[in-house]
């Protein structure tokens, strides 16, 4: 993302399916954790949502397979 910008991501938390997001530092800008009931639900929210945002350069999706 565009420097300075990570709180605007952050405010992604009130995007239907995203339960946690915050700035982090390090490698990464900021965080979100999506929780999606199909891969095709995950793939809007990611492509048509978080990566449609202006300031989003670049995202790296990493899938959780399993849940405590």
């Amino acid at each position: 993302m565009r420097p300075g910008t990570s709180e605007e991501i952050v405010q992604s938390r009130k995007i239907k399916g995203v339960t946690m997001a915050n700035s982090v530092l390090g490698r990464f800008d900021a965080i979100a954790v999506i929780e999606a009931d199909n891969s095709e639900e995950l793939t809007k929210i990611i492509y048509e949502v978080i990566e449609a945002h202006p300031n989003v350069v670049h995202t790296e999706t990493l899938l959780s397979m399993f849940t405590p």
